[in-house]
């Protein structure tokens, strides 16, 4: 559900990765690599935020670059930093990512935002949240629909110990029949996920 073929990048005369292939079905893959390794451009990349030097992605099938409605229309992204608009409320949010993938927000949803600690911050805006509380409405999100692919940057930035155990199981769920790929500093929850570890230097082998 997930490929890339011979994607470069490089600001200016700093080349950030070369040449990096992949091709998974579904599962849960983590990126572990040092900070400043270029993780959070790749996945920029892959979600169509970023616009790579070089190579192609596709999702689900569908070319990000010739076919990109129908390539972002099956994925499902999770970035570092999770704001949109700042007056919307959490509720507001929820309901508006279930119309933009023709489905409701249920009593499933609301579950899984009451396991991550969400129920009390529901009615609240955006811009009243903490950086985690943001981060864990974009992850409720995320099981919203059928998308095929979920990518998300850093998700357990801003999580304590228990929405770590949430967001794994969550991960594990959507891993049977989606591809996640996720990147990751913390081996522990690699583990939890049960994802396979990846780094720069095996994306520049697959070739």
């Amino acid at each position: 559900m997930l490929r890339f073929d011979h994607l470069s990048k490089q600001y200016s005369e700093r080349v950030i990765f070369e040449d990096l292939h992949y091709d998974v079905a579904s599962g849960c893959i983590a990126l572990n690599d040092e900070s400043g390794t270029g993780k959070s451009t790749l996945l920029g990349i892959l979600a169509g935020t970023l616009v790579a030097d070089a190579g192609e992605v596709w999702l689900g099938g569908h070319s990000l670059r010739s076919a990109p409605l129908a390539a972002k229309g099956v994925l499902t992204y999770v970035p570092e930093d999770c704001m949109p608009s700042p007056d919307r409320t959490g509720r507001e949010y929820l309901s508006y990512v279930a119309s933009e993938r023709k489905t409701t927000v249920g009593s499933d949803t609301l579950d899984l935002a009451d396991r991550f600690g969400l129920t009390p911050h529901l009615d609240k805006r955006f811009e009243q949240m903490s950086f985690g509380s943001r981060k864990k409405f974009f992850l409720t999100a995320a099981a919203l629909g059928e998308t095929s692919v979920v990518i998300a940057d850093e998700p357990v930035a801003g999580l304590d110990a228990s929405a770590r155990a949430v967001l794994a199981d969550l991960f594990k769920t959507l891993a049977r029949t989606r591809t996640v790929f996720f990147t990751n500093y913390d081996a522990a929850f690699t583990q939890a996920c049960e994802a396979t570890s990846i780094s720069f230097a095996e994306l520049a082998r697959c070739g």
